[in-house]
């Protein structure tokens, strides 16, 4: 499988860190960004890549040659006029007969591109993208997928002061088959995400998005940069990669993040507990896993469906990415053992190895998500949330105080400062 890599920009945003070479080249610990994908990629097997270069490409062809120095081979096709992120892949066709990867050049990542691929062939999929949580979902590009990952929609920025979704972000990391590439007008400047994936949905494509908790940003912007590059330095980006198990703090939803109220049923009551954001984001920071885990018998019950919960947990996440804060999954219960309610769903009626004290929910992200339980925590505001802590197997299970301001803020703080 090819790998192409978008690497014409003129990168004007990033221009004060070094405005002679291509944003590509910009270098890390005195590499270029473009040479840690290529490691990245060579290391998993994909060893064939396409270079789309353009303003002062030369750099870029005169640093990597034909690619053997690196153990890669290389080609280059170079853009006389800008077209665009997706444009020059119309020139490219002959060249794509396979399914291929495509990767922007000015992104840092450790990526299991093998995962990814199987996800892609498994799903029969014509475009995969890698879709994942970030910490400014409302400045972003999001996917929008059903319950089998099949992409519903694109809600492109900018997005409306009242638009809700789940943080699912297109982290600009795509599989194509070469059918996409017919969707690529020949000598027209066009974007991959405005222009060619909306036409390839419009036209019935089985378009799916593969959510990967690893790491993938952009260094755009000096901001960014300077956060790729610590993250670089630290470690925190090949810590993150899904092969390795990471810690994780899981969490209690009402009392803990959000203000407790009688069985909440409805995204209106949903408000947020002061510092629960800022705790969270603390955790994003540290390149733990957020994970919420939380009885909802609301469904047993039948004083919301599914959908409706959905929504709530939509609007938790829009609420939290507002404040710079993301989650890495949200796991609940809909059952509660006990019949006797007025419109109870039967079928939600049972007992269950799901609903806290049970360990249920915690076991399933710890598959899910490769996480660490010897060095995981679990917050809650009940016995039963400490339970479940204990019986999953965490390492430290915290009781905190519902609805206290600042209390989860201050757990994290006092956890973190302890190193756990």
């Amino acid at each position: 499988m090819k790998t192409v890599v978008i690497a014409g920009g003129k990168g004007t945003r990033i221009a004060s860190v070094n405005s002679d070479i291509p944003k590509a080249m910009i270098p890390i610990e005195g590499k270029p960004i473009l040479e840690y994908e290529i490691i990245m990629a060579r290391e998993q097997g994909f060893t064939d890549f396409i270079f789309i270069i353009g303003h002062l490409g030369r750099h870029i062809r005169e640093y990597f040659g034909d690619g053997s120095r690196f153990g890669v081979n290389i080609e280059y096709y170079e853009e006389t006029e800008p077209l665009g992120t997706a444009g020059a892949l119309a020139y490219l066709a002959d060249k794509l007969e396979d399914d291929f990867f495509v990767f922007y050049g000015d992104t840092v990542m450790d990526i299991d591109m093998r995962a990814m691929a199987d996800f892609h062939r498994n799903h029969g999929s014509k475009a995969t993208l890698l879709v994942h949580p970030n910490d400014h979902p409302y400045d972003s590009d999001i996917v929008i997928t059903g319950d089998d990952c099949r992409i519903k929609a694109f809600a492109n920025k900018p997005h409306p002061d009242d638009f809700v979704s789940k943080n699912s972000v297109n982290a600009a990391l795509f599989i194509f088959s070469p059918d996409i590439v017919g969707f690529v007008e020949k000598g027209k400047k066009s974007h991959i995400e405005k222009d060619v994936l909306p036409r390839a949905l419009s036209a019935g494509l089985p378009l799916y998005g593969y959510t990967s908790h690893e790491y993938i940003k952009d260094m755009g912007t000096p901001e960014r940069y300077a956060e790729v590059s610590h993250d670089v330095i630290s470690g925190k980006v090949k810590r993150m990669n899904r092969h390795n198990p990471r810690p994780c703090v899981f969490l209690d939803r009402d009392g803990v993040i959000n203000e407790e109220v009688n069985l909440l049923d409805r995204p209106e009551r949903l408000k947020l507990i002061e510092g629960a954001a800022e705790a969270i984001k603390l955790i994003n920071r540290q390149g733990w896993l957020a994970v919420v885990v939380t009885n909802q018998p609301v469904i047993a019950r039948n004083l919301c469906s599914i959908e409706e919960l959905e929504t709530i947990h939509a609007t938790l996440e829009t609420m939290l990415g507002k404040e710079g804060a993301f989650l890495n999954g949200i796991y609940y219960c809909p059952h509660h053992p006990d019949s006797g309610y007025p419109e109870e769903r039967k079928e939600y009626k049972i007992k269950c190895d799901c609903r806290k004290p049970a360990p249920g929910l915690l076991l399933r992200a710890k598959d899910d998500l490769n996480i660490d339980m010897t060095q995981s925590v679990m917050i809650g505001d009940r016995d039963s949330d400490i339970l479940a802590g204990k019986n999953a197997g965490c390492a430290r299970s915290v009781k905190i105080d519902t609805n206290r301001p600042f209390a989860l803020l201050e757990t994290i703080n006092q956890l973190f400062t302890l190193n756990l």
